[in-house]
């Protein structure tokens, strides 16, 4: 690994520690209530104050890298910082402590760093392209359960017909998993990389919130859609799968999400 590479992990991993110390301050003393920039799509104050702390870091400590951030919008370098400031907004705004922080590191078109951090349980998950993935410190492997044993999480966004949903939905529960669903994507990806669950599937999903996960989901030997880091899907997201070997046919087959195999 090299020094500029050394670098960027050491920052990031300091980085998402700090940025979900304030995030949890904002949990801790949240107002009443939330703004909507949607139907079921809130943004909390905190959002937008951790958002802005993680870029006013990267700024100072790598100015010519650029950033691309989900309240903020893209702007500077060749190599990307992609944030989201807090994963489960709705979570967050709710009073429930499943939410995190969420950063990748791109390079050239590709997720290098990794770090999902969820400051209310202290679970933090870090991956390396090439080097694999840990949550706190302890190396992270896919699950072995096969389909008929499988728990799977189903991702949703109003940029996706509802029909869409209630039909992947049909066909997961019809090939037998069990789906559920806990309002952070991104905690869905880590979960996976970690073997809570054994796959994840969203017809629509914005980088800010699965890269970092799709590559720990692949540094945990796992399997995952492919160019979600390049190219128009970096700013305008698409579909997203992740699973472990034995479930990624079924997964395919059944999910609805097929098109995330084609980039």
């Amino acid at each position: 690994m090299t020094d500029s590479k050394m670098g960027h992990a050491l920052f990031l991993h300091t980085l998402i520690r700090d940025a979900g110390g304030l995030a949890l301050q904002h949990f801790n003393s949240r107002p009443a209530g939330f703004a909507l920039k949607g139907p079921q799509d809130p943004v909390t104050e905190a959002d937008l104050a951790v958002e802005q702390f993680i870029r006013s870091r990267v700024a100072a400590a790598f100015p010519d890298d650029g950033f691309l951030g989900e309240e903020s919008g893209a702007s500077g370098g060749e190599n990307v910082w992609v944030v989201d400031p807090i994963d489960g907004t709705d979570n967050f705004a709710r009073g429930i402590p499943h939410f995190c922080v969420s950063i990748a590191y791109v390079v050239n078109g590709q997720t290098r760093l990794g770090a999902i951090f969820n400051p209310c349980t202290s679970e933090l998950y870090l991956a390396e392209k090439g080097r694999g993935a840990t949550k706190n410190g302890l190396r992270l492997a896919v699950s072995e359960n096969p389909p008929a044993c499988s728990a799977v999480e189903l991702g949703w966004s109003s940029r996706v017909s509802r029909s869409a949903y209630t039909a992947a939905l049909h066909r997961l529960l019809d090939a037998g998993a069990n789906v559920r669903r806990h309002g952070s994507g991104a905690l869905a990806l880590a979960w996976v990389a970690e073997g809570r669950t054994d796959g994840y599937a969203e017809l629509h999903m914005n980088s800010w919130d699965a890269l970092a996960g799709l590559l720990m989901v692949r540094e945990a030997g796992g399997v995952t859609t492919e160019g979600a880091d390049s190219g128009e899907r970096l700013f305008k997201g698409g579909a997203v799968f992740a699973a472990n070997l034995l479930l990624a046919p079924l997964m395919t087959e059944h999910s609805g999400a097929e098109a995330v195999f084609t980039g």
